[in-house]
């Protein structure tokens, strides 16, 4: 359980790599094993790539991270961003039941599927005049 770290960059696709080296260094510092680091950098990646391509699709702004490990074992993300609103419920969950057609990939859905399947907990909140936060969390498994 250590001391929270925190990154803030400009919401723009060519910083996710940087995004990502400074997501797994925390969780592998939190003591998570490689395929949850892997599944972590997967759903923070997915997250900010949303951040960057809709909440900010019509203005610039920041992603702030915050990773902490409140307890041992877990392993918390936060994003935040001064984006436009994001609500959820508002996306219908993908038909994963059938491959994908080409010709008529619908928009959006499979990243919020992926990130929960990823992570332990996944929530999303606006507040006016704060943004967007996005809360993550994985556990470590126990052997």
């Amino acid at each position: 359980m250590g001391p929270s770290q925190q990154l803030i960059v400009p919401g723009r696709f060519e910083r996710l790599t940087e995004i990502a080296a400074f997501i797994t260094r925390a969780a592998r510092e939190a003591g998570l094993n490689e395929d949850e680091v892997f599944h972590v950098e997967m759903a923070v990646d997915e997250a900010c790539s949303n951040v960057i391509e809709h909440a900010y699709a019509t203005q610039a702004g920041n992603i702030h991270l915050t990773c902490a490990n409140p307890v041992a074992g877990q392993f918390e993300v936060v994003i935040r961003d001064s984006g436009q609103p994001f609500d959820p419920a508002e996306v219908p969950p993908p038909n994963v039941n059938t491959p994908p057609d080409p010709e008529n990939l619908n928009e959006g859905g499979l990243g919020l599927y992926f990130m929960r399947k990823l992570m332990d907990e996944v929530r999303f909140e606006f507040v006016p005049g704060q943004g967007n936060t996005l809360t993550m969390i994985k556990r470590a498994k126990t052997d």
